[in-house]
């Protein structure tokens, strides 16, 4: 698997709306992890849109894990 990370809504039907598309495959399944900060302080803007430039220039440069290998590392805690 390949991890991306995105920013998105959840609204009151709690379906979530991503806030710009995933540019991959079409019409794949996928798996989500929803971090939900426990309050609106836990992000600013800024470091919102720090990390996803990060995690898209990552994405974009082939700089990416396997999803299995980060599960290994959150086991051993």
């Amino acid at each position: 698997m390949k991890a991306l990370k995105a920013m998105a809504t959840i609204n009151e039907q709690g379906q979530i709306t991503l806030d710009s598309p995933i540019l991959t495959n079409k019409n794949s399944r996928v798996e989500i992890i929803v971090l939900i900060p426990e309050s609106p302080e836990d992000f600013t803007k800024e470091e919102i849109i720090s990390d996803f430039r990060q995690a898209w220039h990552e994405a974009m440069t082939g700089q990416t894990i396997p999803l299995s290998q980060v599960w290994e590392g959150l086991e051993n805690d």
